[in-house]
């Protein structure tokens, strides 16, 4: 397929408007308590044959941009995740990951076999497509939520974490290889492809983090650019070495967003960016995919059905087995039962089955489409109200600080550009009783536009921007006693720095 100069004109012009409109739809969205993506895939469908009558059948290319698209979305959720929230519970992000996919596989085959008529390959298929939690679904409802770390931490691991097995396993359905292998067979794939591409992430990450530590390069611009780049990088090894891409990419950029690296809030804003132009652009070419005249009334039975199943058996079952590692209170495993929203993720892997010409894939394509629809629409603007009926809401914010660095090119020294949250306990505290590590200091305080040289005894204000010149050696020692005040204030270096961080524990 070619393309002449009044055609790219037509599809710039085209692309521009779908971009700007799913751009303006997201404040619609976020008041309605609803994830962008529906909007996004009814857009899709309106443009698409039933609506302005542009026709897309690719298969095989819809997979393609697909994968690419989620691959972009993984690293822009690893880059953002706080390694420090998800820590404490990455045993149950995990466990919900593998074992909970494992049982919510098993009971959503039963379901499509014995309620739907399915063939097997086709349950097998419904359970796997249906199992993993799309992160973008997930956190654009949640955004508006104030939830404890320990909930947000294990909504965001599992997200990011459950692509992985699920591809893998769709992709030896699709491919006959549940006929042709055993079970221990295909055990030992899955496990081989997690574990070779989660070591090649962290191989990437690590090995990118010390190079990136090392070097100064001319434009801050730059920075994110490698960051994304080595991030994709990870996910083409692993493909080579026929390992999970999906994997590997997670956890390089995990590990690239949590290591001290030069302009972090830049290389973050620019991932976010680009996470949302994938998310755009991988839901309306799903809505470009779906043909209404193909949706009977079977078919939204059947996606009734299927998704009544998957929210209220499958799901909670999984997530009562899962919390066997690390068991948490009935309201927590309630909330995330209920907020293990399924978005593009289970609309994309149906893709696998159609590129392989799997007989009746089509359905299947139909039926988690609309399930995904009816169930988004029923259990996002839920979740607010479910998490104060449970008091599961938080009802203060992490006083924490937004910390931007840059390199200096001519001495081993950084300058950290702290800004002071308008919750931050550091709020009143002078600058003397940061008790900074010798050698380092704050150079400059930006108040209302005016900067001015601190002295001891200056008072830090909410919203005041800091410049701090810190010794390269001492930098991680730096940015964590600058948070430790911003938590628990003046008196954080005898309260600890786990004071107040505006939930419990457990």
């Amino acid at each position: 397929m070619t393309f002449d100069a009044h055609q790219l004109d037509q599809f710039l012009l085209l692309g521009s408007i779908v971009t700007l409109a799913a751009i303006l739809a997201v404040r619609l969205s976020s008041r309605a308590g609803l994830p962008s993506l529906l909007i996004y895939l009814l857009m899709g469908v309106a443009l698409g044959e039933a609506g302005v009558g542009i026709a897309f059948e690719d298969a095989a290319m819809a997979h393609a941009i697909g994968f690419g698209a989620l691959a972009l979305i993984l690293a822009e959720g690893g880059i953002s995740t706080k390694w420090s929230e998800i820590r404490p519970v990455i045993g149950l992000g995990a466990s919900l990951a593998t074992l909970g996919v494992v049982v919510s596989v098993a009971v959503m085959a039963v379901a499509g076999h014995f309620l739907l008529g399915l063939p097997w390959e086709l349950a097998i298929l419904l359970g796997a497509v249906c199992s993993p939690t799309d992160a973008a679904a997930v956190f654009s409802v949640l955004r508006v939520v104030p939830l404890p770390r320990r909930i947000t931490g294990t909504l965001e691991a599992e997200s990011g974490l459950n692509d992985a097995p699920t591809v893998v396993l769709v992709a030896l359905i699709s491919s006959g290889a549940l006929a042709e292998d055993s079970i221990f067979e295909i055990a030992g794939i899955i496990v081989y492809e997690l574990v070779a591409g989660v070591g090649i992430g962290l191989a990437v990450g690590f090995g990118g983090a010390w190079i990136m530590r090392r070097i100064a390069l001319p434009s801050s611009g730059l920075y994110p650019l490698a960051i994304l780049s080595l991030a994709t990088g990870a996910y083409a090894v692993a493909a080579a070495a026929h390992a999970s891409g999906f994997a590997a990419i997670y956890v390089a950029a995990l590990v690239l967003g949590n290591t001290e690296l030069p302009h972090r809030a830049a290389t973050k804003s620019f991932t976010e960016g680009i996470g949302w132009m994938a998310q755009i652009g991988l839901f309306v070419m799903l809505g470009l995919l779906l043909s209404p005249g193909r949706i009977t009334a079977q078919t939204v039975g059947f996606a009734l059905v299927a998704g009544i199943v998957l929210t209220v058996v499958a799901r909670p079952i999984s997530v009562l087995v899962s919390s066997v590692v690390r068991p948490m209170p009935w309201r927590d495993l309630t909330f995330i039962s209920w907020a293990g929203l399924r978005g593009a993720v289970p609309i994309v892997l149906t893709t696998i089955p159609l590129a392989e010409g799997v007989d009746d894939s089509q359905q299947l394509f139909d039926i988690v489409f609309i399930m995904v629809i009816v169930f988004t629409v029923v259990t996002g603007p839920t979740l607010p109200l479910l998490a104060r009926v449970l008091h599961v809401a938080r009802r203060s914010e992490p006083r924490d600080l937004d910390v931007e660095a840059a390199p200096l090119e001519r001495i081993a020294a950084d300058l950290l550009q702290v800004t002071i949250s308008p919750v931050s306990r550091m709020h009143g505290v002078e600058v003397g009783e940061l008790r900074l590590p010798q050698g380092a200091s704050v150079a400059l305080v930006i108040r209302d536009g005016e900067s001015r040289v601190p002295e001891r005894r200056t008072v830090l204000r909410r919203g005041d921007e800091l410049l701090v010149v810190t010794p390269r050696r001492l930098r991680a020692r730096t940015d964590e006693r600058l948070r430790e005040v911003s938590r628990g204030g003046r008196l954080a270096q005898w309260l600890g720095q786990d004071h107040d961080r505006g939930e419990p524990d457990d």
